[in-house]
Formats: structure tokens, sequence, C-alpha cells
């Protein structure tokens, strides 16, 4: 997995499109951030990109997770994703794992029982801030 960095933010772009291999298949469950979607696009119009599979877009956030039934989905980059039979797009699911559900719920019940305790601030070993 590539973490999404400023050096790796859109490893996947219009520079690289030549280098791939024609048909390739370009899979990312990582971080949507690293792959141009214009580039994508453009990969798949040409034939560069022979399919794609996703559960991350780089402009996720006002649409994954959120009840878009009963709207329209302004973002027009998404809406051709979606409309793209050479695109599988599913749900972000990394985290919804039994480990990482037992990791959440260990973690929060440790932080109730610290701030029960009268631990504050840095003081809690989970703190962010």
């Amino acid at each position: 997995m590539m973490p999404l960095l400023p050096a790796t933010t859109h490893t996947i772009n219009e520079d690289v499109l030549p280098m791939l291999k024609k048909g390739v298949i370009l899979i990312n469950t990582s971080r949507g951030g690293l792959i141009d979607t214009n580039a994508l696009i453009s990969g798949l119009h040409s034939g560069i990109i022979g399919g794609c599979g996703l559960d991350v877009y780089e402009n996720e956030g006002e649409y994954f997770f959120q009840d878009y039934s009963s709207k329209s989905i302004k973002d027009e980059r998404l809406v051709a994703m979606l409309g793209n039979n050479r695109i599988v797009m599913t749900a972000h699911q990394a985290f919804f794992t039994k480990e990482a559900i037992d990791k959440i719920v260990s973690t929060t019940v440790e932080n109730f029982y610290n701030f029960a305790s009268g631990l504050r601030g840095s003081d809690l070993p989970n703190s962010v801030c």
C-alpha cells in the first residue's frame, strides 16, 4: 500500500500513461489522490488503461459515505467514472475488518477509561492534540 504524500500525489498521471503497457488494468485500494482522475479518464478513452478497479477517489470526501439516492452528483469526473463500464468502484472498506474493529473498540474503551481516571490533553496516550 502506498501512502498519499506530496511525493506520491498523482503517481499515475499523464506523463506516466505512455510508459504503461496498452490495456493495463489499474487497481487502487490505497488513496484516491495517487491517481490523477483526468489522466485515468484519458487513459481509458485512449485504450492505454483497459480497466480499473477503485474503492477510493481523489475527491471522495463530499460523496463517499453519503446518501446520494435522491441528489444529483455534481462532480462530472465522478459521474463519468460511475457510468464507465470499464471501471468498477466499490466502497472503501479497509477499516472494516475484524482486527480493525477490535482495535477501534479497544482504543475507544481505553480512551474512556483514561479520561474517567482524570487524564487530560497530552497525558492521554491516544491524544492527537
